[in-house]
C-alpha cells in the first residue's frame, strides 16, 4: 500500500511546538508513531532507519507519524536527556489518536528513540498493540527500569552494532516472555546495506 499524502505540520507540545511528518493511508488498520535517534548525535525524524520504519508501517496499512523531539529541526525547546522526550512522544500519540483515529496503535523507535518509545508505551493508559524497537539504547538510558514492558515488543538488533552494545541488548532482552529479539548478522547500528531486510522484518512483526 502506498501513501496517499505526506504532510509536514506542527502541533502544540509540552515545550512548545513539535514538528511532524504525517503519512496517511486509505482505510488505516493502525496508527504508527515513530521516535528518532539521539538529538545530540544528529538524530532526526528523517533518519534513514526511521524512514524505513515509516515505510514498513505505511505498507502494512497504517497512518504514520514521525516527529522531531524538542530542540530538533523546527521543534521548540531543548534536549532533556530522555525525560522530556517521553512527554513529547506522549503528546504526539494523544494528538494522533484524536486526529488520525485507527483500530490499533503501533509505537516504534530507533536507538535513543527505542528507549523513548518503550517508556512512553509504559505510561499509556491503553498500551499499544505493537511495540517495535530497533537497536534500543539499554546502557546509557535506564531501559532496565522499564521491564517488564507494558506490551510485548519486537527488537531488531545488529550483531555488529558499533553504537549500542549488542551483547547488552541480548543479555537484557533475549529469553524474556515479553520480548522477541530478531538478530541481524554482520550488521551495524545504522543497518548499512541491510535496510530492505529490516523493512521486511518489521513488516512481518507488524502483520
Amino acid at each position: 500500500m502506498s501513501s496517499k499524502l505526506e504532510e509536514r505540520m506542527s502541533i502544540a507540545g509540552p515545550a512548545g511546538s513539535l514538528e511532524l511528518l504525517v503519512t496517511r493511508a486509505e482505510d488505516p488498520v493502525a496508527l504508527a508513531v515513530i521516535c528518532h535517534p539521539h538529538p545530540l548525535h544528529g538524530g532526526t525524524m528523517t533518519n534513514k532507519v526511521v524512514h524505513t520504519l515509516m515505510r514498513s508501517a505505511r505498507d502494512a496499512g497504517a497512518n504514520v507519524v514521525r516527529f522531531n523531539f524538542r530542540g530538533v529541526g523546527r521543534s521548540d525547546g531543548e534536549h532533556d536527556e530522555g525525560k522530556g522526550e517521553i512527554d513529547d512522544c506522549l503528546a504526539v500519540i494523544e494528538w494522533a489518536r484524536r486526529e488520525l483515529p485507527a483500530p490499533a496503535l503501533w509505537v516504534m523507535g530507533f536507538s535513543f528513540g527505542g528507549y523513548v518509545a518503550a517508556a512512553a508505551a509504559n505510561r499509556l493508559d491503553s498500551p499499544p498493540q505493537k511495540l517495535v524497537l530497533v537497536a534500543p539504547s539499554v546502557e546509557r538510558l535506564p531501559f532496565p527500569e522499564l521491564l517488564p514492558l507494558s506490551t510485548p515488543a519486537t527488537v531488531m538488533m545488529g550483531e555488529a552494532d558499533d553504537v549500542v552494545a549488542s551483547a547488552s541488548v541480548f543479555g537484557l532482552l533475549e529469553g524474556r516472555d515479553d520480548v522477541v529479539v530478531v538478530r541481524f548478522a554482520d550488521t551495524g547500528h545504522f543497518f548499512h546495506g541491510r535496510l530492505p531486510e529490516l523493512k521486511d522484518a518489521v513488516e512481518q512483526a507488524l502483520t
